[in-house]
């Protein structure tokens, strides 16, 4: 979506109503080939999205403890004025964005072998009425404890539940919900964790695996220690399970495990519908995470130039709260409807797309043997980084770091070539 100077004035001052009635003939008369006809009609959606006024639902957690990567929008109405529907994307928003196999007697088949582990910390009490409300909102059949679809656990994977937390509790709500959207027909495993210390996160995604999760989605982080190799093997190294990790929500700086060499680091984009061709435009969001690591080493399937251990992300999936997601979550009490966003959108929602087409336990190199199978994000920054390594920061043609390979497309994905977690080790 790399714009000319003058395209992108006009981006800034004229009212997105009139750049978007202007957008094809600005491209053809400036000698625009398809592409460009394109690029002015994304950039043209996407200047119609004004910010939002957004908090995040959990406090910066101290080296060896993690935070949750919500965000809440805080103004705006909750339903949609037009449609009498909530506000924010729905279900069937994501399956045309991101182009999610239809629901189908061998698609359901398969995806209902598969089950997808969320790990939170701390309780929410109303999680699986929440995950009701939403999934009866949008036609999704119920996923419940009665019909063994839901279950929900405490860190050791028994019954026994920690204390309630009510922010985490909405972060445990939006990624219940985001995994049912990519992937209805899936069954969902809510592990709670005592606390948000990494340790105690670990010992949940432990309990996951054992309790037969081919998918886990990690909507959390915190800085990278001189711990965090250790964590790789104490937790994160599963063989025949894919693990997901959000990337964070403060612009280009590096969060641990998203950096880890045995997850999928998923970062985030802004997404808007569009008249182009595919339907809808994205560009990096700005706050999302990415970077260079200074603990992790290199994996043997990553192959950036300028950074010579880890880097994240791998791909990406909406985030920004301007283009946030419709959920139903108990806030302060009071459940209702609200938008949503994050990188905690993000991370759930990729899981359950790699659910959705079969690729339920490959390895985190996954998406670099498939990589014709994302959409490229070419626009967009999260911060500052050297100019030698402004991939890392910013949009580019193919891989960078903010959007990693891009956001998924499903059809695509469905025909990918899996990895195995044998096929995976870091380079020395």
């Amino acid at each position: 979506m790399n714009q000319p100077a003058h395209r992108r004035a006009l981006s800034r001052s004229l009212p997105s109503a009139l750049l978007l009635s202007l957008a094809c003939s600005l491209a053809a008369a400036c000698g625009g080939a398809p592409g460009e006809v394109d690029d002015a009609l994304d950039a043209a959606a996407l200047a119609s999205i004004p910010p939002q006024p957004s908090r995040s639902l959990c406090a910066v957690g101290q080296p060896g403890f993690a935070n949750c990567h919500a965000l809440i929008r805080t103004s705006g109405p909750e339903f949609d004025a037009a449609t009498g529907k909530p506000s924010g994307l729905t279900p069937a928003d994501l399956a045309s964005a991101y182009e999610l196999p239809a629901a189908s007697s061998a698609v359901d088949a398969r995806s209902a072998q598969v089950t997808i582990a969320i790990v939170d910390a701390f309780d929410a009490p109303n999680a699986e009425s929440d995950l009701a409300a939403y999934r009866k909102q949008f036609g999704l059949a119920p996923c419940t404890s009665a019909n063994g679809c839901f279950k929900k656990v405490g860190q050791t994977g028994k019954s026994s539940l920690p204390a309630a937390d009510p922010d985490w509790a909405v972060e445990i709500a939006l990624d219940l919900e985001m995994a049912s959207a990519a992937c209805p027909s899936c069954r969902l495993l809510l592990v709670e964790a005592s606390s948000q210390s990494m340790s105690d996160l670990g010992a949940a995604e432990n309990s996951a695996v054992k309790l037969g999760a081919k998918i886990i989605s990690n909507s959390w982080g915190g800085a990278e220690t001189n711990d965090s190799a250790s964590y790789d093997a104490s937790y994160f190294h599963h063989a025949g399970v894919l693990i997901t990790a959000s990337s964070g929500d403060s612009g280009y700086g590096v969060e641990y495990p998203a950096s880890s060499t045995w997850v999928v680091a998923v970062g985030g984009t802004k997404l808007a519908k569009s008249a182009a061709s595919r339907g809808w435009s994205e560009i990096v969001w700005s706050d999302a995470g990415s970077g260079c690591s200074s603990t992790e080493k290199k994996p043997s399937w990553q192959r950036d130039a300028a950074c010579s251990m880890r880097t994240v992300a791998d791909v990406s999936a909406v985030a920004d709260p301007a283009t946030g997601v419709a959920a139903y979550a108990t806030v302060n009490g009071k459940p209702g409807w609200h938008v949503l966003g994050g990188t905690s959108v993000a991370s759930p929602l990729i899981a359950g797309i790699f659910a959705a087409t079969g690729l339920a336990g490959a390895s985190p190199s996954v998406a670099y043997a498939n990589a014709s199978a994302f959409h490229d994000i070419r626009a967009g920054r999260n911060g500052s980084c050297p100019s030698s390594a402004s991939y890392l920061c910013a949009a580019h043609a193919g891989y960078d770091g903010p959007s990693g390979l891009g956001s998924p497309n499903g059809l695509l994905l469905q025909h990918a070539t899996a990895v195995s977690q044998t096929d995976v080790a870091p380079l020395e």
